[in-house]
């Protein structure tokens, strides 16, 4: 669509200096130019590539490579994983891997292998996702189980270190292990009138959250009736299992 090569190197050029501005910022990016004999075969538009490609190489830091040097490049930097991937994985080493992902529940991690995964579950959203269709097809006494299983936040089993670890790391990255006496006061008392009202711990995917956050949605929360709290709550633990996956997977 172009009438004059001067259009062809005007927007080649102003590609790349959004491009190369973006990478100045910490934001590197690659920019593919197409040459298409219909786009490039008229000497005119070859002349306009020739003056854009000088004005390119005059920028520090470009790097003009080919397709394979591109592949290669990400090969290196982001191998392929390696040893045995989840679909692979017999239901005693997949139980072992993905039991603790819901929290203290392992009978969610068998379900999920025999469903009979595919190399479409060999992700952290895969696994999640067949994780994900156990738990919500399970019983509400079941689910309410699951429930049950997670710890108060800052309660008595984190203060006596009795937590599983996947717990006590979010925890302290929340910063709900540096609490201080009030602030401790205010989570044990706010756990209790929790579970007295609703019948299971207070639950919030720490790890999107801070302190701040954490106390505003349990006073937010805490009034709910029941079936809205026991809906959000399990959003919550599949939320937090999607983000243990992530931390054990990868994206």
């Amino acid at each position: 669509g172009y009438t004059r090569g001067d259009d062809f190197e005007a927007m080649i050029r102003d590609a790349f200096d959004v491009l190369y501005a973006e990478g100045q910022a910490g934001a590197p990016k690659m920019m593919s130019i197409g040459l298409h004999c219909r786009l490039i075969g008229r000497p005119s538009r070859m002349a306009a590539l020739k003056r854009v490609m000088e004005y390119m190489q005059g920028h520090e830091g470009v790097w003009f490579a080919t397709r394979e040097q591109i592949a290669d490049h990400w090969a290196a930097e982001h191998p392929a994983p390696s040893g045995v991937t989840p679909s692979q994985m017999d239901r005693e080493r997949f139980v072992a891997e993905f039991g603790g992902i819901f929290e203290h529940s392992p009978w969610i991690a068998e379900g999920a292998h025999a469903l009979e995964l595919g190399t479409y579950s060999d992700s952290a959203a895969g696994v999640h996702n067949a994780l994900a269709r156990v738990f919500r097809s399970a019983t509400e006494d079941q689910r309410l189980g699951v429930l049950t299983a997670h710890p108060d936040l800052a309660g008595k089993l984190a203060a006596a270190g009795r937590l599983t670890a996947e717990s006590t790391s979010e925890q302290a990255g929340a910063g709900l292990d540096m609490l201080t006496d009030e602030e401790r006061e205010t989570f044990q008392r706010l756990n209790s009138d929790y579970v007295d009202r609703h019948g299971f711990p207070f639950i919030i995917a720490v790890k999107d959250n801070t302190k701040a956050s954490i106390l505003d949605a349990f006073h937010r929360r805490i009034g709910n009736d029941r079936a809205t709290e026991f809906a959000e709550a399990c959003r919550q633990v599949e939320r937090i299992a999607e983000l243990r996956l992530i931390e054990k997977l990868g994206a």
